[in-house]
């Protein structure tokens, strides 16, 4: 995908005058570091301090090892996965190719790779996935676990053939700052796992080129941060990088100046990109979890080099957990919201481990579970490690005292999510918040008023997640679209409008006018938004817990309108649609379940699966993947006299 000269004037007028200053500073240093590269300044007695306490590893749950050193035999091996494509070639990889299309990126100066372009440079995310170094930081992991050198040895052939391949700001890993960020953080625990082997020193701190590329990692990190509209989860990865490779390898003339700076960033940032309630304000649920995580690594960062840290951290990342507390279903699993790319702050777990049971016991750790928290009983690598390091919050004596939740929040007015929650865990997410963050809202769909309902965790009406960001336009637009929800559509249009794939132009404005979440008796959430002007669609939701039974109504205030009313499926869900009566089975555990859609009369009924022209009846349980699934969509037409009513009962 190559962005048109209207894409960028679009994107040129969500800009404000202080970032226009400041991308057009970007350019010009751009240009002059061309042909101006410096050397990094010579170093002298460069040791590495931050090591795991005594007793670290010993600590790490016999099954949670076992899932990672599997991991990590498979990567020695040379296989692994990344966004549905199957990889073997991880003994020797090609840094610059896409498995996927099998093109390479070019060579050159980083800021002239065409970078959006598949058609020149291959799927930039398959590219950027492993120059990340997280298959490394596993490998470093299984080698601290079991003692075994292959391990470390594979870590140190792949680090110097990378270091050797991606010269300072040559080629396509020099590009995004997210990438170098993470990769930065992916190097300070490669260099801690490996503390015990003879070769760490060698390949790290004495070594000129590890310290060359440590070096202009944080040189170009302190020149081009994400400002402005694009200041979202990017500059959090950015900063977090580059405060903890300043912390850890803080070896450099310019290492105290870059420490400031970028817990300066790290501190402003992380309150600007979260709500009071301790929700993320892109509200994309996994973006949420990947500032979450960079949070707690780069405070790891701040106790072991026992540099200070405003408490304001401290304190968002606590909101940040208890928020996450709050929202996950029975089975610890938490909203499919907004734009997900599988994407990790630090990685040192094997294949199965639980993402959010594994930061909510992280949270356990640091911060204190609550009584109301759900109960965590997966084990992980990450956990541990991460505790070693970070004070508890209930022994630093500069964290202020706080008030947390004394019962589960259902409603989260800020960010305008709800979750009602009924027996049998029956758990429903409405949405009636703001169309994303900032001026761009680069993460969000157009999803306003969409519903998302589990039952004991198996996505019954699901939100269908979001599958790719670059080079299939067709499909970027389905899975953002007001259709790809579970929501009302006007007009065949969508509620927000897009100006490119990270990029809206107006953002549909909605507000909560009821929410009462109880879990006793009826639980009720009411919300309306603007997108359809001068149309305006409101929506209501009630969850009967006697009746197990899910009432939603849609009405449509203004002038007649054609409508579209999609529902869709979860992937485990078998639906038989007759008329505007669909039964739904499933299973769970081995026991067979079902539940009864009563669809609006007024509208004529539909099942879709798997179609592709256009895209419509598909969900994606992860980047890159996607199957087929079933999605009903009524048509018809709205006159604003009466509503849509939608009735879900859960049998047995």
């Amino acid at each position: 995908m190559t962005m048109s000269a209207g894409w960028y004037l679009r994107r040129l007028s969500r800009m404000g005058p202080r970032e226009v200053g400041g991308r057009a500073g970007d350019a010009v240093r751009r240009r002059r570091w061309r042909s101006a590269r410096p050397n990094c300044p010579s170093v002298t007695g460069a040791r590495f301090t931050a090591v795991l306490p005594a007793g670290t590893i010993a600590a790490v749950p016999p099954d949670a090892a076992k899932r990672l050193i599997a991991a990590a035999d498979r990567l020695m091996e040379g296989h692994a996965e990344y966004f549905g494509v199957d990889r073997h070639d991880l003994a020797d990889p090609d840094w610059w190719c896409d498995p996927k299309t099998g093109r390479r990126a070019p060579w050159g100066y980083a800021f002239d790779v065409p970078y959006r372009n598949e058609d020149a440079v291959g799927d930039i995310k398959q590219i950027w996935e492993l120059s990340r170094h997280q298959y490394l930081t596993v490998l470093a992991a299984a080698y601290a676990i079991t003692g075994n050198e292959r391990y470390a040895e594979r870590v140190a052939q792949h680090l110097r053939l990378w270091w050797a391949a991606n010269a300072p700001l040559r080629g396509v890993h020099w590009i995004s700052g997210i990438e170098l960020g993470i990769r930065l953080l992916s190097w300070v625990w490669i260099r801690r796992l490996l503390d015990g082997w003879p070769g760490a020193a060698g390949l790290f701190e004495d070594n000129p080129v590890a310290r060359n590329q440590i070096w202009h990692h944080q040189r170009w990190l302190a020149a081009f941060p994400s400002r402005g509209s694009s200041a979202n989860n990017h500059v959090i990865a950015e900063a977090a990088g580059q405060f903890a490779a300043a912390c850890a390898f803080g070896w450099f003339p310019s290492s105290a100046r870059w420490r400031a700076g970028a817990l300066r960033s790290l501190e402003r940032h992380l309150r600007g990109n979260t709500f009071a309630s301790g929700l993320n304000r892109e509200l994309a649920t996994e973006y949420h979890g990947l500032v979450l995580e960079l949070g707690l690594a780069a405070v790891a960062e701040a106790d072991a080099a026992d540099v200070p840290v405003p408490a304001s951290i401290r304190l968002v990342l606590l909101r940040m957990t208890d928020a996450l507390a709050a929202i996950v279903d029975s089975r610890l699993r938490p909203p499919r919201q907004g734009d997900a790319d599988d994407g990790h702050g630090l990685v040192v777990d094997g294949a199965g481990t639980d993402r959010w049971a594994s930061l909510l016991a992280t949270g356990d750790a640091v911060f204190g579970r609550l009584a109301w928290w759900p109960d965590v009983t997966a084990t992980d690598v990450r956990t541990p490690l991460l505790a070693a390091l970070i004070r508890p919050y209930s022994k630093d004596e500069t964290a202020p005292a706080v008030t947390r939740p004394p019962s589960r929040p259902g409603h989260f007015a800020d960010a305008g999510m709800t979750i009602l929650r009924g027996p049998e865990e029956i758990w429903c997410r409405c949405d009636g918040g703001p169309h994303g963050f900032l001026s761009i809202a680069a993460h969000a769909h157009a999803d306003a008023l969409s519903v998302e309902v589990r039952h004991d965790g198996i996505d019954v009406l699901a939100d269908p997640g979001t599958y790719c960001y670059h080079g299939q336009p067709e499909w970027r637009k389905y899975f953002r679209s007001t259709l790809g929800h579970n929501t009302l559509r006007l007009d065949g249009g969508d509620q927000s409008v897009s100006g490119g794939p990270f990029l809206w132009t107006r953002h549909a404005r909605s507000r909560v006018l009821v929410a009462d979440p109880s879990e006793e008796g009826v639980a009720r959430w009411c919300a309306e938004h603007d997108g359809y002007q001068p149309s305006v669609h409101r929506r209501r939701v009630e969850l009967t817990a006697a009746a197990k039974e899910l009432r939603v109504v849609d009405e449509v205030r203004g002038p007649r309108r054609a409508v579209h009313l999609a529902f869709h499926l979860g992937p485990a869900i078998a639906a038989d649609l007759a008329g505007n009566q669909a039964v739904l089975t499933w299973t769970r555990d081995g026991d067979d379940r079902s539940a009864v859609l009563d669809l609006p009369g007024q509208l004529s009924w539909r099942a879709h699966r798997g179609e592709s022209d256009p895209p419509l009846g598909w969900y994606s349980a992860g980047f890159g993947r996607k199957e087929p699934t079933t999605t009903l969509v009524g048509t018809g037409f709205a006159d604003g006299t009466q509503g849509f009513t939608t009735v879900l009962r859960f049998r047995g």
